[in-house]
């Protein structure tokens, strides 16, 4: 088959990569020159990615067959619906069964018509000074939610990320002066304490198939501290359920998952694609962060190096709303450290020139996926966002260590990766935190 991969980043990378090792034709649809997506493509569109009507006209003169669409922005612009209007399958979901993470008003709302348990308390307030008043008046720590995208960056946290009521309610104002997320709309939920998980599964509007479990790092920093970014790594284990989370507690996250798609379904947005679910294990049990309308990254990239069988075939059957489970998946575990520039998640190191010895890196066993990099005379710079990730396998995430750290030597610049992600020391506290919270 033609297949069009939509995205730049390190999850489009391992996707493309594994397109093309399933021998199908790989065209690329992005909005920068990833190195390794451009290697294993037949032909690359370098363009905006929310400008639909290039990519619909690529595709048709393409003559795709299929479409793999990667990240949020071209599912909010709608880019599936002008795919499928010109005859071309795709597998991610429609602008309006996207709302389930372009608009976290839009999710929280639906779990409430329907009565799906697993979200905290919350409001929503389309006026700053409604959010203020409820802010203030609140007895408990609080999270602030841009409604809207924001790229895994938006949201803040009271205690955390916001000293006091003071910069809550000034975070407030921001929101609304500034239209973060691009809408003026704010969620306001309370601050849950817990261990968080990522669960995702592939839909075809009413069955699901359920990917390994993956605990991803979202701070910047060693210990959990520092703001918000896109992901810092993440590990799977080998049972494919994690440290602190138990075989009952996963099928309570799917059923709510399950449970999700079937009142989109009712409400007339079918859901074909991945659904992510960001979760988190509490003393109350299992409660719902947010929602993703796609594969997570890095999570895609711990799950994808342990998928066997044909990828690309399952998100065929599910675009085409008969999900066919044609892959199954190791029994290993799996580590993956994001590598970014210096001053990352706050004031980043762009345009600084790294050296990434590929042939090093595949001699130490690891894998490289790149994410946002430039290349020009053969020379690697950063951007203000994540520049490569590595990747592993091993019977446990800390045995994988030694060559995710033999691979990170292969690579000099001002680039940083947190090295606390995986240890046997860190996965340890997490599973007594596990029992901790289930004790209450």
């Amino acid at each position: 088959m033609r297949v069009l991969v939509v995205g730049g980043g390190a999850r489009e990378h391992i996707i493309a990569e594994r397109v093309a090792n399933e021998g199908h034709d790989v065209y690329a649809f992005l909005k920068n020159e990833n190195p390794g997506i451009l290697s294993v493509a037949k032909e690359a569109r370098i363009a905006e990615e929310r400008n639909i009507s290039e990519l619909t006209e690529f595709a048709k003169r393409r003559r795709i067959d299929f479409a793999i669409i990667g990240p949020e922005d071209p599912l909010e612009a709608g880019i599936s619906d002008e795919l499928s209007s010109a005859g071309v399958l795709c597998y991610g979901p429609k602008s309006s069964a996207a709302r389930i993470e372009t608009s976290k008003a839009f999710a929280r709302q639906l779990m409430l018509r329907h009565r799906i348990p697993g979200s905290p308390e919350f409001r929503i307030f389309d006026a700053p000074g409604d959010a203020i008043d409820f802010v203030k008046a609140c007895d408990f720590s609080v999270v602030v939610k841009p409604s809207g995208l924001t790229g895994g960056k938006g949201v803040k946290v009271e205690g955390e990320h916001l000293s006091g009521k003071g910069e809550v309610c000034r975070y407030i104002t921001e929101i609304f002066e500034e239209k973060i997320g691009g809408e003026r709309k704010v969620v306001i939920e309370e601050r849950l304490e817990g261990e968080e998980f990522s669960v995702q599964a592939i839909f075809d509007g009413r069955h699901l198939l359920p990917l390994p479990l993956v605990q991803d790092h979202k701070r910047a920093y060693e210990g959990d501290k520092g703001p918000n970014t896109g992901g810092m790594g993440s590990y799977s284990m080998s049972d494919g359920l994690l440290p602190f989370v138990r075989e009952k507690e996963r099928e309570r996250a799917l059923e709510i998952m399950k449970r999700v798609v079937d009142a989109m379904k009712e409400e007339g947005d079918e859901f074909r694609g991945t659904l992510y679910g960001g979760f988190m294990l509490t003393s109350g049990g299992i409660k719902l962060l947010e929602f993703n309308a796609r594969f997570g990254d890095p999570e895609v990239m711990n799950v994808l190096s342990v998928t066997r069988g044909e990828f690309v075939d399952t998100l065929y059957s599910a675009a085409e709303g008969n999900l066919k489970a044609s892959i199954d998946f190791e029994n290993s575990a799996t580590l993956c450290r994001y590598y970014v520039p210096v001053g990352y998640g706050s004031k980043p190191l762009a345009g600084a020139e790294i050296t990434v010895d590929e042939a090093c890196i595949r001699e130490s066993g690891c894998h490289l996926y790149y994410a946002s990099v430039r290349k020009k005379d053969g020379k690697i710079s950063t951007t203000s966002s994540r520049s490569f990730a590595l990747v592993s396998k091993a019977e446990e995430p800390w045995l994988a260590i030694p060559a995710i750290e033999k691979a990170g030597h292969c690579v000099s610049g001002m680039v940083y990766t947190r090295k606390d992600i995986g240890t046997a020391e860190e996965i340890e506290q997490r599973r007594r935190n596990g029992e901790k919270l289930r004790r209450g």
